[in-house]
């Protein structure tokens, strides 16, 4: 199944699987991918699925869209092009090939990608009577106090569109958390992740948009 890689400043922020014939992209919170930025237009294009054939198309956007490179009005997309929207990087992959990092600009060669889109960290937790362990992100403020994800992904997106997103990218020498977007800068133990990514320590606090989560090693 086609897919989109979404990812900015190296860090991927998105997977979205193209399961729909018409799939708008665009900075108001209606469209199938949303990408909080000024520089991205409210509805800034459309990829369309036609007789297997995969079209981006730019609809008027004040910035333009771009595929390797180059400003388009309409563009058929092979596998592994690159499209720019704003200062956003998104890799156009088709159904039958595999997204590891090499086939990736911009992220970690020779490292498989995983992603999870922005969880809703304001939802209740799911009960469950299994003890999580390794590393993992707990809620402990709001209504999902409790709730717990495990990072068993490369990169994992944890926040609320338009307001505080970030992400977890598991590295070599740990967790570095990295601000994504939106409008309230994402902190650690109080420090503000503005001026770069921040490796996180066991037992480390985070907010994002007014909720607090700890982060736990093992």
């Amino acid at each position: 199944m086609p897919k989109l890689i979404v990812s900015i400043g190296g860090v991927v922020v998105k997977e979205v699987q193209l399961t729909k014939d018409r799939t708008t992209i665009g900075r108001r919170p209606y469209n199938d991918v949303v990408i909080d930025n000024l520089a991205v237009s409210g509805e800034h294009a459309v990829i369309q699925m036609v007789g297997g054939q995969v079209t981006i198309e730019d609809l008027g956007s004040t910035n333009g869209t771009y595929v390797n490179g180059k400003s388009v009005k309409r563009q058929v997309l092979e596998n592994d092009d690159g499209i720019e929207i704003g200062k956003y990087k998104i890799r156009f992959l088709d159904g039958d090939v595999n997204s590891s990092a090499a086939s990736l600009s911009g992220a970690h060669s020779g490292t498989a990608i995983g992603l999870s889109l922005p969880m809703g960290i304001d939802a209740p937790p799911t009960p469950t009577t299994e003890q999580l362990v390794g590393p993992r992100v707990r809620v402990l403020s709001g209504m999902a106090v409790g709730r717990e994800l495990p990072l068993t992904k490369i990169v994992t997106t944890i926040g609320k569109p338009g307001i505080c997103v970030a992400s977890i990218t598991r590295k070599s020498h740990g967790y570095d958390l990295a601000q994504v977007e939106g409008q309230q800068v994402a902190r650690v133990n109080g420090v503000a992740v503005d001026a770069g990514p921040i490796t996180l320590m066991n037992r480390d606090q985070m907010e994002l948009g007014g909720i607090r989560l700890e982060f736990l090693e093992r």
